[in-house]
């Protein structure tokens, strides 16, 4: 009998390029001979579009972004300043990815795990990279993992895409 597996979203946009390479082989594994497995991307789209929704101007993301800190002092013992960093994300095009940062305001130390973390003014944390695909990018990444690309699915706008993938 033959399965299938729904890896929905863009989740597989957080993980790097080896890991979604990995993870899609996993799969396969998995899944076995005569598998489907639908597959969700955010699509490379124009910077703007891109930057605006990583940065939006409610502030919903930059409060998820410095949520980290918040868990980091509740989990962790550490004694991060939540006004002394700011939420940045930009995308990087070269990479084909945005990246999420949290930008320290002033030179500062923190302490964390039992150890001391000094940061300069300016300097960052990535937090977060989120990797966008083409289609094509998408049909490569599947081809090395054992995958068949089929049958896809975009939304009006070209954004977001499923793509069905068969292991035969």
């Amino acid at each position: 009998m033959a399965r299938a597996g729904f890896f929905p979203g863009s989740t597989i946009g957080n993980f790097e390029p080896h890991q979604a390479s990995a993870f899609l082989e996993n799969a396969a594994r998995i899944l076995g001979q005569g598998a489907v497995l639908f597959v969700g991307v955010d699509l490379v789209k124009d910077a703007h579009i891109l930057n605006a929704a990583y940065d939006d101007t409610a502030g919903v993301t930059a409060k998820f972004n410095l949520n980290l800190l918040t868990r980091m002092n509740r989990e962790l013992g550490a004694n991060f300043d939540l006004d002394a960093f700011r939420h940045q994300a930009f995308y990087n095009a070269q990479r084909k990815r945005v990246e999420m940062h949290l930008v320290s305001r002033k030179r500062q130390r923190v302490r964390l795990c039992g150890g001391v973390i000094e940061f300069g003014e300016a300097e960052t944390i990535h937090t977060e990279s989120s990797y966008k695909y083409t289609v094509e990018s998408l049909g490569k990444l599947a081809r090395i993992a054992g995958w068949t690309p089929t049958t896809l699915w975009t939304d009006p706008q070209g954004y977001f895409l499923v793509q069905a993938l068969l292991r035969g």
